[in-house]
């Protein structure tokens, strides 16, 4: 369109040459006309009259002509060279001057004599290390260095000394609840079996939970974690534990008593650890894995599964309810960032239900002892008032649901537990009293060791 109007000539031009044409020689013609077009092209359209077309056609095209142009694409440099030319730019060179060596010395003593009184008073400020010195010390990488003097603790670490006291502690329950005589090497030697296995179990649980205990504030400073011990250790450590308690729950005590041992290390560490991270079905395998200690405590004694082993075992399985959830309500940030499938994070609802299900049935479990004939009547009812009391705040932590109430109902828990089983031994049915019932068969000691021990 800009191209037409610009080779066409003005209607006045018409009538000129037309005029012209009549008043000059039809020979001079073809002359005359270039002579004419050339005058046209350089005096009537001019610069601004191409303007005035290039602005009549954008207003009817409604376009932008700077858009039609593609602009010349700049080879791709990467920062890392344009950060590199900048520096080079920046960079001038000057010339350095000689320095004479009697300026040289003294500018040498006077340097040395300043950096000697800043470390002189950064020393009696900072207790003798540089404040500069000290933040690069911390940030560089340092090899682990594994002291003896360090070994135990580590190892107490590892093993979770404080579980692991707990499981003997409802071992030794359930020994002293079996209804038979006490003997000592008995006694010893399923604490000490039982103590071992849950060593094991622990280490290996820890093994396995490395990367996601990272992740958690709880766990993050656990040896493995920190490299404080390597793998290799932990999994020896892990077996020199593990097999001599089988050994000596097997051949010490009876086969029973070690089957029950291996049955919960091999639940603890490939049933329970791996459920953690996928179902909420874990607390229940869980539960299961506590439960058992306090039947290896019955066995141990009597060398048979009765009903007063089970029993046992469901006090200690309906406990760790609302004594695990209580805590993993507080800790729902960590699980959730560790990776684990919890009923607190995944399930708030039914771990709160759960809680208070199994407060309450701790009330019922009382009650049955004494129609299994394991305590007397009275277990009942001085086991009522902390069964009723751990219930209250279980209830409260159903209906409020916050850190306050699982707090007061985990702390709780912690001294429920022995008190319910002290209560439960002093209320004991004596062995004479059985026997004199007829329960028991009248045998020496030295018989009914014989029976308990292979």
């Amino acid at each position: 369109m800009s191209a037409a109007r610009r080779c066409r000539p003005p209607r006045a031009l018409a009538g000129l040459f037309v005029w012209h044409l009549r008043n000059t020689d039809v020979r001079q013609i073809p002359c005359q006309f270039m002579h004419l077009y050339h005058v046209a092209n350089d005096r009537l359209i001019t610069f601004q009259y191409f303007n005035f077309l290039k602005r009549m056609y954008v207003t009817q095209c409604n376009k932008d002509l700077s858009q039609r142009a593609k602009p010349k694409s700049d080879p791709i440099v990467s920062p890392f060279h344009e950060l590199q030319q900048l520096d080079q730019e920046k960079k001038v060179v000057h010339k350095i001057s000689p320095v004479s060596a009697v300026h040289q010395l003294w500018s040498e003593a006077s340097s040395r004599n300043k950096w000697g009184e800043l470390k002189s008073a950064a020393e009696t400020k900072d207790s003798g290390i540089p404040v500069g010195a000290e933040s690069k010390e911390d940030r560089r990488w340092k090899e682990m260095k594994l002291r003896l003097d360090d070994l135990p603790g580590i190892l107490a670490r590892l093993s979770k000394i404080k579980l692991t006291a707990l499981v003997v502690s409802t071992t030794s329950a359930g020994f002293a609840m079996a209804p038979v005589p006490f003997e000592l090497t008995c006694f010893l030697l399923a604490s000490l079996g039982t103590g071992l296995a849950s060593c094991a179990a622990n280490s290996i649980n820890q093994f396995f939970e490395v990367p996601f205990d990272s992740n958690m504030n709880r766990t993050k400073n656990r040896p493995l974690v920190r490299g404080q011990i390597s793998p290799l250790l932990a999994v020896c450590f892990a077996a020199s534990c593990g097999i001599p308690g089988i050994a000596l729950l097997t051949l010490g005590v009876n086969p029973l008593t070690g089957a029950l041992g291996a049955f919960n290390i091999f639940l603890y560490t490939c049933c329970y650890t791996p459920l953690k991270r996928m179902s909420i079905a874990n607390t229940w395998v869980g539960a299961v894995v506590g439960a058992i200690p306090p039947i290896m405590g019955w066995t141990a004694a009597t060398g048979s599964l009765d009903a007063g082993a089970l029993l046992l075992g469901g006090i200690l399985y309906s406990w760790q309810f609302p004594h695990f959830n209580a805590l993993s309500w507080g800790l729902r940030e960590d699980y959730s960032r560790g990776g684990y499938c919890m009923m607190s994070v995944t399930h708030p609802g039914l771990c709160r239900r759960v809680a208070l299900r199994h407060c309450l049935a701790l009330i019922g479990l009382s009650a049955v002892a004494p129609v299994l004939d394991i305590t007397t009547w009275t277990f009942p009812v001085v086991s009522l008032p902390i069964n009723l009391y751990i219930s209250y705040l279980g209830f409260r932590f159903y209906r409020d649901a916050d850190r306050s109430s699982s707090r007061k109902l985990f702390f709780c828990s912690l001294w429920h537990l022995p008190m319910l089983l002290l209560v439960m031994f002093t209320c004991k049915k004596s062995v004479l009293e059985k026997e004199d019932k007829g329960d028991l068969p009248r045998e020496s000691p030295e018989t009914a060791m014989e029976i308990r021990l292979p």
